[in-house]
């Protein structure tokens, strides 16, 4: 009986220590996504899991993720920082979303349920639309409606390759500061996506995707607010 409530009670500790790590990624994602920790910063982390109140092998556990998604990166000596973006490298990230999305709206654009798909891509657009809240939240909406569109085709493959890129994505977003990235995440831009995938021509959902795309590159790439 004892050995029993020993091992209920070492589960709940994994839990626990499993949703610390979850909050802890959370709170560091949309540190770095909003640019309360700004692009470049070193991350140290007795500091941080000081601030957090977590312990340093929790704090770890997050980070192992964030290095994953191509938030932060590792320099020398181990040094963790959070990433940068070349123009160069954001030049070519908006390239491949735009190739990985293209391929999602043309398969779209062409199916005989694209009705219903359409549906659930206007909820996620009007969400995009409707939010009152921080710059993070907006990058958030942003991305559950490009994952969607990504997801609604079934491709579990397309779906994996466009998850690599969220981290860089949300560098992206923010290359330019706040109002450059509120621009590219207005509704009215992304109706023109479900516009040309309403249409049923693969060739023109395509297009569309590949307009949004160099338009959102080109506009952070031409200056503004650091």
């Amino acid at each position: 009986m004892m050995a029993r409530e020993l091992k209920l009670i070492t589960g709940l500790v994994e839990l626990d220590r499993t949703s610390l790590r979850e909050r802890a990624l959370e709170m560091l994602r949309k540190a770095v996504t909003s640019r309360e920790i700004e692009p470049g910063s070193r991350l140290v982390e007795t500091e941080l899991s000081a601030a957090m109140g977590i312990s340093r092998g929790t704090l770890r556990e997050a980070l192992r993720q964030l290095e994953y998604e191509g938030l932060i990166e590792v320099g020398d000596r181990g040094r963790l920082t959070v990433r940068t973006l070349t123009a160069t490298e954001l030049a070519d990230m908006f390239a491949v979303r735009a190739c990985l999305e293209g391929l999602a709206a043309a398969d779209l654009s062409t199916r005989s349920d694209r009705a219903a798909m359409l549906g659930r891509l206007q909820t996620a657009l009007d969400a995009l639309g409707t939010v009152d809240g921080s710059i993070g939240d907006m990058v958030e909406a942003d991305l559950a409606f490009h994952r969607l569109l990504c997801e609604l085709t079934g491709n579990a493959t397309l779906v994996r390759a466009w998850e690599t890129l969220t981290g860089p994505i949300r560098v992206a977003i923010l290359f330019r500061g706040p109002a450059t990235a509120l621009a590219n995440m207005s509704a009215a831009r992304h109706q023109l996506l479900l516009d040309a995938i309403a249409g049923g021509d693969p060739d023109s959902a395509r297009s569309a995707v590949d307009g949004h795309m160099r338009e959102a590159a080109r506009t952070l790439l031409a200056g503004g607010e650091q």
